[in-house]
């Protein structure tokens, strides 16, 4: 659960940094509407993400992986369409907005992963004295 809570607070600070950068996408200016877009895109990626990427398989094959990106794509999509105030744009500036929301979520997964490897690494011989 910790895990889910986490990838919100990635998709949460990826879509408003998403939105400062491209004005096609908005969330009317109400953070209520950020926070339920951020919760729909989570939801989404946990669940019908994993799906559609199954079905995907062959022209994820064919493509040699670009098919997947646009999964990501739709998955954004989708989550226009669910959320009624959140607007993802146009076609590039969706497709803008994917790259951003990977970049974002590829970040701050590194910076967690390097927050827990540091709380795991073993002390120093020295410093048990």
């Amino acid at each position: 659960m910790a895990d889910l809570a986490l990838r919100f607070a990635g998709n949460l600070a990826a879509l408003w940094v998403a939105s400062e950068l491209l004005g096609e996408m908005t969330y009317g200016d109400s953070f209520g509407v950020l926070v339920l877009a951020a919760l729909v895109f989570t939801i989404v990626n946990w669940i019908v993400k994993p799906v559609v990427a199954i079905l995907a398989i062959p022209l994820i094959i064919l493509t040699l992986g670009v098919a997947y990106f646009f999964v990501n794509v739709l998955m954004l999509l989708l989550t226009d369409w669910v959320v009624g105030d959140f607007e993802a744009g146009g076609f590039w500036t969706v497709v803008a907005a994917a790259i951003i929301v990977w970049v974002v979520n590829l970040v701050i997964s590194a910076a967690l992963h390097d927050l827990s490897r540091a709380r795991a690494r073993p002390r120093d011989v020295r410093d048990a004295r």
